[in-house]
């Protein structure tokens, strides 16, 4: 295995009962991020910035798809105002708001993050980590 990935994790699915509309809502709410469609297959697409992280997909046995407890799926943005287009087109496009943008001082300081529930119930984040804030606090 090769050090030049800088992710720990290779790629992650969730699984959907409404493939056309989850795949609708995630084209629209993942651009705003700068991920996008990177394959395709009759029922699972893949999506990512260079590589496919983030599968969306009916389930491979043929069952209802659930949303794991406890589980949430977090997307690196690189601004504020990334989190908050993240937010508002994520609504706009059928989504439960579960956390509206802003700091969250838990986290750390330089955390600013928006939480919503995809139309199949997922929860997902868009955080931003603000380097300059962390350098000043020694933190990066």
């Amino acid at each position: 295995m090769s050090d030049a990935f800088p992710n720990t994790i290779s790629h992650v699915s969730i699984g959907t009962n409404d493939f056309a509309r989850s795949t609708a809502f995630y084209d629209r709410v993942l651009k705003t991020i700068g991920i996008h469609r990177l394959m395709e297959h009759p029922e699972a697409v893949a999506y990512g910035k260079v590589y496919p992280q983030f599968w969306v997909q009916t389930p491979f046995d043929g069952k209802t798809a659930s949303v794991g407890n406890g589980t949430h799926f977090a997307f690196f943005v690189l601004s504020k105002e990334e989190v908050d287009t993240f937010h508002r087109e994520g609504l706009a496009a059928g989504a439960e708001d579960d956390g509206a943008p802003g700091p969250r001082p838990d986290y750390g300081e330089p955390y600013y993050g928006a939480f919503l529930r995809d139309p199949d119930g997922h929860k997902i984040e868009a955080t931003f980590w603000d380097m300059e804030l962390a350098r000043k606090l020694g933190m990066g």
